[in-house]
């Protein structure tokens, strides 16, 4: 296939393209990654695959060969996406890796993963996959670079399902926390910037699971920024002076989250109130209190680890303070601040993949196909961000039939 390059600033689409997928083993592989990715730029509404190849190609062979190259060819998703980890922290300043988890809502039980889940932010129950992506946040712009399935009971532990899905063996029954963790350990050993501090959501409304993502980030040594609910129990630190508890553990005392900041947090913490960077905007009102969390377990230079626990509230709401805890203890509160509002930036990347990069128009059933679509997706998103202009039309490619 021959192209014109869509170039509106830096990098063209085959320049990308080339370096993101060159691993691929196959001329033709990286041929129809190219394609596919170019036509998720340039193809106007439904990012279904028949409007995908109508858009790069006349040909009437073209749609079956995009559907063959996401569903069934096989090739590894996880070296594109090591590679495009490493070009996106090339393109802006990084400021941290964002770890949250995606919605997308389908029709049917065939696709892979698919179940009923209840979602806390609108009380319903909805018929989904939930992927859990890990984000590279700039300066710049906030980009998926790698992804885990959630796959429920009734996937794994289904013989005819897996079959019919392609689920490879060592796909076994993992929680949202687990596969946060491995893609936070992949994130160390493919990228450059292996100690940028992690901000990390799964469902903070209800605590499932927070304990979880704690002790694996506090075995691993990860700085992190977390919303964590305000039911969680939590120890008063070293550095504070409070009573100490009747139970001779000689930790402190233990309270909730909520109990220990939600009324301002009497004499063990400190309340200040952080202006916006941009000097307009409101103020927000911070208490924190320096904490450890009860039953870790941990021996070494981790053990008995001192966190920081924070209650943010912008001026002037009336919503129940969020509560966050961090490793970062020396962090100035407006770089921890920061940090935490860089999560909303995952879940709005989500919602323009969802709107313009066909995150849920992918008609595919398979665990492959899924990983797949989802790495091509999320290239496409990466190179429109860093490459082209907010609001600028991509050309429609010129490619000569396949």
């Amino acid at each position: 296939m021959a192209g014109r390059a869509l170039a509106h600033t830096g990098t063209s689409i085959p320049v990308f393209t080339e370096r993101i997928f060159e691993g691929l083993p196959r001329a033709d592989q990286r041929r129809w990654a190219h394609a596919y990715v170019q036509a998720l730029l340039t193809t106007p509404g439904k990012k279904s695959v028949r409007r995908l190849a109508e858009t790069i190609s006349s040909s009437p062979a073209t749609s079956q060969s995009l559907h063959q190259f996401v569903n069934a060819s096989p090739w590894d998703w996880n070296p594109v996406r090591t590679e495009l980890g490493r070009w996106a922290e090339q393109q802006a300043a990084p400021m941290a890796w964002v770890v949250d988890q995606a919605v997308l809502r389908k029709r049917g039980e065939h696709s892979c993963g698919v179940h009923r889940r209840f979602l806390p932010a609108t009380g319903r129950s909805v018929t989904c996959q939930v992927g859990i992506g890990a984000f590279l946040a700039s300066t710049g712009p906030t980009v998926p670079v790698d992804w885990r399935l959630l796959l429920p009971g009734s996937w794994t532990r289904d013989p005819e399902r897996r079959r019919r899905a392609r689920i490879p063996a060592d796909a076994a029954l993992r929680t949202a926390e687990q596969h946060a963790l491995d893609l936070i350990d992949s994130l160390a050993q493919g990228a450059g910037t292996a100690s940028l501090p992690v901000v990390c959501c799964l469902d903070p409304a209800t605590g499932f699971g927070v304990r979880t993502l704690l002790h694996g980030l506090a075995l691993r040594g990860r700085d992190f920024v977390a919303p964590v609910p305000g039911n969680l129990q939590v120890m008063v630190g070293r550095h504070l002076r409070l009573q100490r508890s009747q139970s001779g553990d000689g930790h402190g005392l233990v309270l909730t989250a909520g109990a220990l900041l939600g009324a301002g947090g009497g004499m063990s913490a400190h309340t200040e109130m952080v202006a916006p960077r941009d000097g307009g905007g409101r103020h927000t009102t911070v208490v924190s209190s320096f904490v450890r969390l009860p039953g870790q377990g941990l021996s070494g230079p981790h053990a008995q680890r001192t966190y920081r626990l924070l209650a943010f509230r912008p001026e002037g709401e009336r919503r129940p303070a969020q509560f966050w805890l961090t490793s970062l203890v020396h962090a100035r509160t407006e770089s921890v601040l920061a940090l935490a509002r860089m999560l909303p930036r995952a879940g709005e990347a989500v919602r323009d993949m969802k709107d313009g990069f066909g995150l849920l128009d992918f008609e595919g059933r398979s665990y492959p196909g899924w990983h797949h679509h989802m790495t091509l997706a999320s290239a496409a998103y990466a190179y429109s961000r860093f490459h082209l202009p907010a609001g600028a039309p991509a050309e429609r490619p010129l490619l000569a039939a396949a």
